[in-house]
């Protein structure tokens, strides 16, 4: 992804599901107008989702998966479905293909009824309709399509873009609590573990949030945070910072001046921090042998610092006093079984849309396993997760009882 390029954690996700051989690629090929995905005659050709983030008018940024067949059979087979039913937890909008010629299948109504069940929008493109003596009268939420002849596709995409979701389009990360006008001091680190010649995905976005609303980012490294107080006319209206500069910035920061850090502003963006806060409080009860999952959202190069493989878990111990057993986690694969899990620790989601986060967070909650964040982990182990969340008095009544 370029600097220019819209994340692909809030695109729309639109995952197109059917039976082998539906024409689930031809649709695709022709609702994108590119040959994103191989299509032949041979059964279960798509093997594997095939995601592709792009510009697709009239929704604009979207990404699109294109899924193996719902009814693959034999053990790989098992395999490929069950990587199609991973993707409905991250799909906005979901596009199931039929061949018309043949109908709606079992597998096709099981399909729907997962739709249902995961609240997720969805259509019904009844492809191959130029083989049809006839066209029937389409059912609600059905449209007749054909991949080969072009036919349909353009209502089709229409009728997609009326199935996003609208509630959600007007969120921002700090563009709701921060005034035309009003500064934020943005306190980046830059060590070793910082990426080269770029910022991470939640600072680029936390400064185009302040800028669309007019506001003003001063952008500092922790150890020049009280020069750059010195430097501003007008205490700032909040200080937002990396997470593992807490100590630090909270130190340096006057008690007047609101602070937060980016995971904490990532996690009320995504709609799980009220989870994240409760699930803190489970830090405390954590006794020798027990294992913490820490998990990310993405796959990087771990650092000798890394933190979420060496600085939380070292956090951890020192706070707690107990012998841990850690066990971590990253990139799409998050365990369906939490039960060995005494608490989870998850980065803040960034390269994730809020629909996985919200599967997730879900998944702990149906399994009684209490979900934090490395933001509300750090400030709470600091004693700072009260004055953290000072931006949000909505969240104080949650709070744990800091040690």
């Amino acid at each position: 992804m370029g600097l220019n390029d819209t994340p692909s954690s809030v695109r729309i996700h639109i995952g197109f599901f059917g039976r082998r051989n539906a024409g689930k690629s031809s649709i695709v090929n022709a609702v994108t107008g590119q040959n994103l995905a191989i299509v032949s005659d041979t059964r279960g050709t798509t093997t594997d989702p095939v995601c592709k983030s792009m510009e697709l008018l009239p929704m604009g940024p979207v990404m699109i998966i294109d899924t193996p067949g719902f009814d693959d059979e034999g053990t790989l087979g098992e395999l490929r479905v069950l990587k199609a039913k991973q993707v409905l937890n991250k799909t906005d909008v979901a596009v199931l293909v039929v061949d018309a010629k043949e109908g709606m299948k079992d597998c096709d109504h099981q399909l729907v009824d997962l739709f249902h069940a995961k609240n997720i929008n969805y259509i019904i493109a009844m492809n191959k309709s130029d083989l049809l003596s006839s066209i029937p009268a389409p059912e609600e939420q059905m449209i007749y399509v054909s991949a080969e002849k072009k036919a349909g596709i353009n209502e089709l995409k229409e009728r997609i873009a009326h199935l996003v979701p609208t509630e959600d389009m007007t969120k921002k990360l700090v563009g709701d609590i921060l005034h035309e006008g009003e500064t934020a001091v943005l306190v980046i680190p830059i060590d070793k573990a910082a990426p080269k010649g770029r910022l991470i995905l939640p600072e680029q976005q936390v400064i185009r949030d302040i800028l669309e609303v007019n506001g003003i980012a001063m952008v500092v490294q922790e150890d020049k945070l009280t020069h750059a107080f010195e430097c501003l006319n007008t205490p700032p209206a909040m200080v937002i910072t990396d997470s593992q500069a807490f100590a630090r910035v909270s130190k340096d920061t006057p008690e007047e001046i609101p602070l937060t850090s980016f995971s904490i502003l990532m996690a009320r963006y995504k709609g799980n921090l009220k989870e994240a806060i409760k699930g803190a409080a489970a830090i405390e009860h954590l006794q020798d042998g027990d294992t913490v999952l820490i998990s990310e959202g993405c796959t990087h190069h771990r650092q000798c610092n890394d933190i979420g493989t060496v600085k939380i878990p070292s956090w951890l111990r020192q706070h707690t006093h107990k012998n841990l057993n850690i066990v971590t986690s990253s990139g799409t694969e998050f365990p369906s079984d939490l039960s060995p899990y005494k608490v989870i620790i998850h980065c803040g989601g960034c390269m994730l849309n809020e629909r996985e986060m919200k599967y997730r967070y879900k998944c702990a909650e149906d399994q009684r396993i209490p979900m934090t964040n490395y933001g509300i982990t750090i400030a709470y182990m600091t004693g700072i997760l009260k004055r953290s969340l000072g931006l949000f008095p909505e969240y104080q009544a949650l709070l744990p009882e800091e040690k």
